[in-house]
């Protein structure tokens, strides 16, 4: 059995969040098809203007998906450090997306896209960010919701 740790103030969950959010480099992201086939995939990010800004194929499910609707759930940690991440999403050609994006993304994932036609950039913008680590801290997971950080 796992030994519980006390349950982290508010704005301590915060500051671990947005600590995961700059050291962390892989996402689950989940969308849906405009006919609701689910999709689940892995993808790394960079944490860019409050934002996480990832990559995949034009013709990849994710990218087709996130078109329409422009919804996504995002998933960072494991099952008993999760952040919980709601979000909208905008793609954007790589001669597009701004060069100090670009080179963010490129410094922490050693990976640079620009220039790649069969690749863009995905930027999720959170609207709602739960986090918890154990049933002591359901209660207080939520710490954004419509866009804004909960006081």
């Amino acid at each position: 059995m796992t030994k519980q740790e006390p349950a982290r103030s508010r704005e301590q969950r915060k500051q671990d969040v947005l600590d995961r959010l700059e050291k962390d480099e892989d996402a689950w992201v989940s969308t849906a098809s405009p006919d609701g086939a689910p999709t689940l995939v892995p993808l790394s990010f960079v944490w860019d203007r409050g934002t996480l800004l990832m990559a995949t194929r034009r013709t990849n499910p994710t990218a087709v998906n996130v078109t329409p609707a422009g919804h996504a759930r995002i998933a960072v940690g494991h099952t008993r450090d999760v952040v919980l991440i709601e979000a909208t999403a905008e793609v954007i050609e790589g001669a597009d997306l701004a060069t100090e994006s670009g080179d963010a993304f490129a410094s922490k994932l050693n990976w640079d896209l620009r220039g790649r036609q069969a690749w863009v950039y995905l930027r999720f913008t959170p609207t709602a960010v739960k986090a918890w680590r154990e049933e002591n801290e359901l209660a207080g997971r939520e710490l954004m919701a419509e866009g804004r950080w909960l006081d």
